[in-house]
């Protein structure tokens, strides 16, 4: 018999919950989803369990097709570290014809702890994957993070997260689509102590708080 944990009783649970209450509101959402499905975005973000897009961005079941990874990484087009990543790329943009892609990294992420301080208990497939982002270490290394004032682990989250956008450049047909201006790159960050979203701001040099002002100026600058 299966000895479950409390958590894992909470998450059955949920699921009761969920069909009791939320699902009689969700249903007609779900019946047009199973028509099939066009996602406002392709969001690219880390396993961590405290990043919750669908929280803070208040997004609905449908909105985002989501690739979620160890430090939300995106290995190089020339790179065979993981074509299931590349796969829901190439998806993303040719079959659900995606307009915008967002990296988002976070703090306190332990990959790119795990970059800075190896882990103690073996792990060798953790340290084949970190491998796709040990170019953020040597930028960190040479001063190049945006906010010098954070943790360096933050520091190098933040510099990875801008990492990642140029790895999904090195896809010709991601390059192309952005070049012609049909798919728009985004790099946020999520600060998990405060709950706050930030997005780069390539002109200013730094992420910029997603408040009121800011938001007005992301979504005219969005693909039209």
């Amino acid at each position: 018999m299966a000895v479950y944990t409390v958590d894992m009783r909470k998450l059955i649970k949920g699921i009761v919950q969920f069909r009791q209450k939320a699902l009689p509101s969700y249903r007609e959402k779900f019946a047009d989803l199973a028509l099939g499905q066009k996602p406002d975005a392709l969001f690219i973000a880390c396993s961590d369990s405290r990043v919750a897009p669908n929280v803070f961005a208040s997004t609905d079941p449908g909105d985002l097709f989501v690739i979620r990874n160890v430090g939300n990484f995106i290995p190089e087009q020339e790179s065979a570290s993981a074509p299931s990543v590349a796969a829901a790329v190439e998806f993303a943009v040719f079959s659900l014809k995606v307009r915008n892609i967002v990296v988002c990294g976070h703090s306190e992420c332990g990959a790119t702890r795990a970059l800075l301080e190896p882990p103690d208990f073996p792990a060798p497939a953790l340290d084949t994957w970190l491998r796709n982002s040990r170019a953020a270490v040597e930028r960190y290394h040479a001063g190049l993070a945006p906010d010098t004032t954070l943790a360096p682990h933050n520091q190098v989250s933040q510099i990875n997260t801008l990492l990642q956008l140029e790895h999904l450049l090195t896809y010709p047909f991601v390059r192309d689509a952005v070049e012609a201006g049909h798919i728009g790159l985004h790099a946020w960050w999520f600060d998990i102590k405060y709950a706050d979203v930030y997005a780069w701001e390539r002109e200013l040099g730094r992420y910029v708080l997603i408040d009121e002002k800011q938001a007005e100026s992301l979504i005219m600058r969005l693909p039209q």
